[in-house]
């Protein structure tokens, strides 16, 4: 099963579970995820649902840069990191 992980950056606000899911894109996990904690969503998604400029998703190390529909597709042994990016010098 596919598992979606949270950086340490997030947990400062809201409870952010490591959570296993059947889902099988990038959408379905995270929806998985804030059904757990409803909360988590205003700090990954905006109004329309697209993740936040300031929200980075990995796939299996990879970047995912498609960031309105989500639909990446997921492997059994996918691992998603999910983070907020960084900035400052």
């Amino acid at each position: 099963m596919p598992i979606l992980a949270f950086t340490p950056q997030l947990r400062r606000f809201t409870e952010t579970p490591e959570v296993s899911t059947g889902a099988t894109t990038l959408r379905a996990a995270l929806d998985a995820a804030f059904a757990l904690n409803p909360r988590l969503r205003g700090y990954v998604l905006d109004d329309q649902g697209h993740l936040r400029p300031n929200v980075v998703v990995f796939i299996d190390g990879r970047r995912n840069d498609e960031r309105v529909r989500l639909d990446a597709p997921l492997q059994p042994a996918s691992r998603v990191h999910v983070m907020q990016a960084l900035s400052g010098g």
